[in-house]
């Protein structure tokens, strides 16, 4: 499935080393000024190349707008943007062409479409995600005119956690942390992997603020289960917390809930979201990313004729995916909001009365 949304929707298509890839948004409405040096400057954030925690790969991701935009406004038909794909090298993995490297893609598709992509992965590619934060850049052009903000950052790398939260402070990061006093320390993790072969994982926090209360639908489409879908759907994700997340089954529930004044919530336990809905708290998720699978120390694998083999990887790849899937995971969180949004119009009589009442 290459779709994502009920309303506001995403479809993404093409391969790491194919001409391009890009996404198809459908259920924009009407009227929406689309600002393509914002979007523009929400690829540039995930863009690879742009130092060392990052892939030597240089793409510029110059975004190009098709459909479904005129004269700077939104028709209320299908959006498409495309990115050009322009320094492949896919020699790099001409020799793993029958072989499948562990911790990848490659083996699962391989056996599930009979069709073996070599090219960096193919269509399971992170390279992919560029598309998605295309289109959630979208979604936050419709948002923010409601007061709605996301921010994202790196709260943990192999196991280095963040003793505070500093939304702000990512823009003056090269692995977008979110805390000064152990960005240090996080770095020198990344380096320390890349410098032996390997890599390292991460954790980032992505932070919606100004959510109306009720968003999320009750009871199979609840808010916090379509974020953790929509997390889990970005590459190398392992696991989604929202609020305490695991730590919650530690406490006590005198602990855990928490106290509501008719001022709003003591505390925020709940990660702002209550019975699968936004309670107008900040939402608050930890996004868990697996180190980067391709490194380049021996390994052991198989090849398409199930023979075993070693591997040796040759490429360009993150040191630390989570650096770079924090944006993703900030577009996603615009994306699923802006489609609960439009979800929770028609739920009230009064909601659609005020629409299509006669004045």
């Amino acid at each position: 499935m290459n779709r994502f949304g009920e309303r506001f929707c995403i479809s993404t298509f093409g391969e790491s080393h194919g001409k391009a890839i890009g996404c198809l948004l459908d259920g924009v409405p009407a009227g929406l000024a689309i600002d393509e040096a914002y979007i523009q400057s929400e690829l540039d954030r995930r863009k690879p190349g742009q130092n060392e925690f990052a892939t030597a790969r240089k793409e510029a991701d110059k975004v190009e707008i098709l459909s479904g935009v005129f004269e700077g406004i939104s028709t209320g038909t299908p959006i498409m943007m495309v990115i050009y794909n322009a320094d492949q090298k896919s020699g790099d993995y001409a020799n793993i062409k029958n072989i499948f490297r562990p911790g990848h893609a490659d083996f699962t598709y391989f056996h599930k479409y009979g069709i073996r992509d070599y090219r960096g992965g193919g269509r399971s590619s992170a390279r992919e995600t560029a598309a998605r934060v295309a289109g959630g850049a979208v979604a936050k052009l419709m948002l923010t005119p409601l007061g709605i903000d996301f921010s994202s950052g790196i709260s943990a790398i192999h196991g280095i956690e963040a003793q505070s939260l500093d939304f702000s402070y990512p823009q003056n990061s090269p692995i977008y942390a979110l805390d000064k006093d152990v960005e240090e320390a996080q770095k020198e993790a990344i380096l320390a992997a890349k410098n032996n072969h390997d890599s390292v994982g991460g954790v980032a926090t992505v932070k919606i603020s100004g959510l109306p209360i009720g968003l999320g639908e009750g009871l199979y489409t609840k808010l916090d289960a379509v974020l953790a879908s929509a997390m889990m759907g970005i590459n190398a994700v392992k696991a989604v917390e929202i609020g305490e997340g695991i730590h919650s089954a530690e406490l006590l529930a005198s602990e855990n809930n928490d106290a509501i004044t008719p001022n709003g919530f003591k505390t925020n336990h709940s990660g702002g979201i209550l019975g699968g809905m936004s309670n107008g708290d900040d939402v608050l998720i930890r996004v868990h990313f697996k180190p980067t699978p391709s490194i380049f120390v021996d390994q052991e694998s198989t090849n398409t004729s199930n023979e075993s083999v070693h591997v040796s990887l040759k490429g360009r790849h993150d040191p630390c995916v989570a650096v770079r899937g924090s944006v993703v995971a900030e577009s996603m969180a615009a994306l699923v909001i802006a489609d609960m949004l439009l979800l929770n119009m028609g739920r009230t009589m009064a909601g659609i009365t005020g629409y299509y009442q006669k004045k």
